[in-house]
């Protein structure tokens, strides 16, 4: 074995965390700053208005002091109030899970599940919500990544408005790698984070809020306050003039301020657009070695994580640990149902470059034919060039 497990991987193409962007680590070795040194209140106040830019909200955003998955808990225990009826959206492991955190806060749980490498169709939101009217709260996962399928989120939001319900967001794994953005969607709790195709460590949730979502908040006697699953906690803490309810994460803000510069400075279209093509060149390069994709569809191919069904007779787990311990590549292993049965690629951040593609595609079919499945991985690299060389 060339890369034993105790020594670090030559190139991690997981669907997250991602290795960061060497900018970002080095901003996060900027000097730590007290949180009440008025220096630092303004730095916060500038860096969650370059939030507010990038995820083109017209409201200031919420930065969480934790890892997306406290921005998605408390999006439930916030918004959803003992009697509202949620309509939780299920096309995959995430989606699925976050009705168990919905249940916990309303008995009232319905839900849409389709197979796991499908979307969720609108018609069938319609339908739902036709004949449940008392459906208040609707969440749905955008992009789940077990699966690396996306979700129609923008025709899901509208029906979900006219309706008259509140929409919660996962876009954990798709802000910032393809063109999704809290409003375009009628999102009013959309969560994410940079610890993805922002190419930042994980740390931080960054969260989009509607007025409307507020004042239901506010309304909310169960929804958490003083805890650190309150979002209402730091509704004002974005001013310079506010304290913060409890200390935040000074080093993740540095270097989150530093990905948002990237993002921002690279020009969010320039970003979706390397995104969709290195996601591109892997599926076309996958499919000439003669493999199978995941998603049932193009359309629904995720642009930031390409998952890859695995082939009949191969474990899985084996064949991932044999690309690490013989290419030094780390790829990402299904999740819960997916467990097993695919194989995640990761396109976010530093590794959306289409050059990865091809890094992916030697690594995986080598393991393959380490394993005894043979695939021909000249013919996979020649057809991702042929789309890489397209896109030129």
């Amino acid at each position: 074995m060339r890369y034993p497990n105790d020594t670090e991987p030559v190139i991690t193409l997981t669907s997250g965390p991602v290795n960061a962007y060497a900018d970002v680590l080095r901003g996060l070795s900027r000097t730590v700053l007290y949180d009440y040194d008025p220096a630092f209140q303004l730095f916060y106040e500038k860096t969650v208005e370059k939030c507010q830019a990038a995820m083109r909200l017209s409201t200031k955003p919420v930065i969480l002091q934790g890892e997306p998955v406290l921005g998605l808990e408390a999006a439930a225990a916030s918004l959803i109030a003992p009697g509202d009826t949620v309509l939780n959206l299920a096309s995959g492991v995430y989606g699925k899970g976050f009705g168990y955190w919905a249940k916990r806060y309303s008995p009232n749980l319905l839900e849409i599940e389709t197979a796991y490498n499908e979307a969720i169709d609108p018609q069938a939101v319609a339908d739902m919500l036709k004949a449940h009217p008392e459906i208040s709260v609707v969440a749905v996962c955008h992009h789940d990544t077990p699966s690396g399928t996306i979700n129609p989120i923008n025709e899901i939001g509208a029906l979900v408005a006219a309706h008259g319900a509140y929409l919660i967001v996962d876009a954990v794994s798709s802000f910032g790698g393809m063109n999704t953005h809290p409003e375009d969607c009628q999102a009013d709790i959309y969560v994410t984070g940079p610890n993805k195709c922002l190419g930042a460590p994980p740390g931080l949730t960054m969260l989009g809020v509607s007025p409307r979502a507020w004042e239901k908040m506010k309304a909310n006697n169960a929804a958490p306050r003083a805890s650190m699953l309150s979002i209402l906690d730091w509704e004002n803490a974005w001013s310079k003039e506010e304290p913060f309810p409890f200390t935040p994460s000074v080093a993740e803000m540095n270097g989150l301020d530093v990905a948002l510069d990237l993002y921002l400075n690279e020009g969010p279209e320039n970003v979706w657009e390397r995104h969709a093509l290195t996601a591109k060149a892997t599926r076309v390069g996958a499919v000439a070695m003669g493999l199978s994709l995941w998603a049932a569809s193009e359309s629904i191919a995720s642009p930031t994580t390409t998952a890859v069904r695995t082939p009949q007779g191969i474990d899985e787990n084996s064949l991932r640990q044999t690309a690490r311990g013989h290419y030094g590549v780390v790829f990402s292993s299904g999740r819960g149902e997916t467990m097993g049965k695919l194989t995640r690629i990761g396109h976010m951040g530093p590794t959306a470059q289409p050059i990865y593609s091809i890094a992916a595609l030697t690594a995986y079919g080598g393991a393959l034919n380490a394993l005894g499945h043979r695939v021909d991985i000249g013919k996979g690299i020649d057809a991702a060039m042929a789309v890489i060389d397209a896109a030129a």
